[in-house]
């Protein structure tokens, strides 16, 4: 296969990029039952360009391909059941009537909101696995087609625009299918903070634009949405209520090169650093070792130079995905719950805005004894 090369900023067009950081990583973060042999592993190179400031991955892997096991983030953990409720109460102030979510998923954030309000709602996914009764459903991806006769009164997307390789295109044509005064209102995560927070679920092989609140802003503008209420999640996510506006005026886009360019090399230098201290933590220990995560995170040490010739297994709390392999890698994957009345373990902890829930759940309620690291 083949990867898609950008070659130029994704918002301006600019030609005028800098490679920033080159590796192999895994095509999937997920799990699979197939044998090591069949991972794919392809270049993830980032870039920014030097006139906007966007910080982007500049080869892409074709969406057929790299969504072909479907997208079902979000359905495990504490944390995404109270942003599912709290976006839900977030919609509900529109009082909606007819519903277009687009990368509904799991349907989780659905079956929320319709404990608030009946209302017809759709969901428009690629390959959908658990259908709900009470929601109508499209199989595909998102195209203003769908919306031709303008039939929808709010747009809804929860953690799908970071995963848009054109967003200026995926904005325009929801503003296409809306009538004026109509809504959109989308969830997505907190980038600046995620970045910042040095979180290696903020760019990879799936969200592949650093989508900050300037640029956000910038997006909305130019494609005649106004910002109506926007609210933080935690340093999760943010929620935002906006609305088709043909009266919008363009605004400026503010040039954040040095700041972005920044903050990603120190993220990469952070992970450096914080793998050769494990590694050595590792080497000097007899105990039994742990990786939490069976996703990104953990292929991000992976893939950075963790040596992983003493971790038993990894632990993850979604039993989909127990029992199975980490694509990319040799381990398997296993309950937490295998920690208990274990002595002289250690667990690695790189979960990003999950950490403390994970490390409190670990210690609480299986094992006290476990030492945690958090990375």
């Amino acid at each position: 296969m083949k990867q898609i090369e950008r070659g130029q900023c994704p918002i301006t067009g600019s030609e005028n990029i800098e490679i920033l950081s080159s590796r192999k990583f895994p095509l999937s973060c997920g799990c699979t039952t197939d044998t090591s042999e069949n991972d794919l592993i392809y270049e993830e190179e980032f870039s920014i360009c030097k006139d906007s400031g966007v910080l982007f991955l500049n080869k892409l892997i074709p969406l057929d391909v790299l969504y072909k096991n479907g997208h079902y983030a979000g359905s495990v953990g504490k944390i995404w059941e109270e942003h599912h409720e709290a976006f839900a109460n977030f919609i509900f102030q529109v009082k909606p009537r007819n519903v277009l979510e687009i990368g509904g998923g799991h349907g989780k954030l659905a079956q929320n909101f319709l404990k608030l309000q009946k209302v017809n709602w759709t969901i428009v996914e690629p390959d959908t696995k658990n259908k709900f009764n009470n929601v109508n459903y499209i199989d595909g991806f998102f195209d203003k087609s769908i919306c031709e006769d303008k039939q929808y009164d709010v747009i809804v997307h929860s953690h799908t625009f970071e995963h848009i390789y054109n967003p200026n295109k995926f904005l325009s044509d929801i503003s296409n299918s809306l009538s004026e005064n109509r809504y959109m209102v989308f969830s997505l995560p907190n980038m600046q903070k995620w970045l910042e927070n040095k979180f290696s679920n903020c760019l990879f092989f799936e969200h592949t634009i650093f989508l900050n609140e300037k640029l956000i802003d910038y997006l909305l503008c130019k494609n005649k949405f106004k910002i109506i209420a926007k609210k933080y999640f935690k340093e999760h996510s943010i929620f935002y209520l906006v609305k088709k506006d043909e009266k919008q005026l363009d605004i400026e886009l503010v040039n954040d090169y040095k700041q972005n360019k920044k903050l990603f090399l120190d993220m990469k230098e952070y992970y450096q650093n914080k793998v050769e201290r494990l590694n050595q933590l590792t080497k000097e220990t007899v105990r039994d070792i742990y990786l939490f995560g069976a996703h990104l995170f953990s292929q991000n040490l992976i893939y950075s130079g963790l040596d992983i010739s003493k971790v038993v297994n990894i632990l993850d709390n979604d039993p989909n995905k127990q029992e199975k392999r980490l694509y990319g890698t040799c381990l398997y994957i296993k309950s937490p719950q295998i920690l208990k009345n274990k002595n002289n373990v250690l667990v690695i902890l790189n979960a990003g805005v999950y950490n403390d829930e994970i490390k409190d759940s670990i210690l609480n309620d299986i094992n006290s004894n476990v030492e945690v690291i958090m990375c």
